[in-house]
């Protein structure tokens, strides 16, 4: 029979599987309370919670939505890292845990897409989404400004071209 607080945990479980993007999975078999707190210390900066769970209460709180791609993941001690942004998620867990040996990434969840843990180092390698927005964005007004400079150009010349002809002009009538 579940107790009021197995109710609470997997609430408060769905409240953040449905306000977060990002799920990092990761195994922390080893380490100490303290540790854990550092850890937790280090992603909060990051606007990162990291959380140890229930295997059994998480598969319960994401059996709606995200069951499929998380409950691979979910053997031995988890905890999971909530976050909103992908690239910025991986590289903060991976940041937190480095000097952590004994800390494993298992994979993540993105959307309701599972990753591996490889994924997630890719991501972590991958620009902030704000640098990856500007480069787009210098890509597409890259040829529009080459237009422009193109077809400023052909004006530009005829405009020296008519000042070379007024010139020429200008010395035929005082010669």
């Amino acid at each position: 029979m579940p107790t009021e607080a197995k109710r609470e945990a997997v609430a408060e479980l769905r409240e953040a599987l449905s306000s977060s993007r990002t799920l990092i999975v990761s195994e922390y078999r080893g380490l100490t309370v303290k540790e854990i707190a550092e850890i937790r210390r280090a992603l909060r900066k990051q606007d990162v919670s990291y959380r140890v769970v229930k295997n059994r209460l998480l598969r319960i709180a994401a059996q709606d939505t995200l069951g499929e791609a998380l409950s691979p993941l979910l053997t031995g001690p988890t905890a999971i890292a909530f976050g909103n942004d992908e690239s910025t998620t991986a590289k903060a867990v991976i940041d937190a845990t480095r000097a952590y040996k004994i800390v494993t990434i298992k994979g993540a969840v993105l959307g309701d897409r599972a990753i591996s843990a490889d994924a997630v180092r890719s991501l972590a390698s991958l620009p902030p989404r704000e640098v990856l927005l500007a480069k787009l964005a210098g890509g597409m007004q890259a040829p529009i400004a080459t237009l422009a400079g193109l077809l400023a150009a052909n004006i530009r010349n005829l405009g020296f071209a008519l000042a070379q002809v007024r010139d020429q002009k200008a010395q035929s009538d005082g010669a």
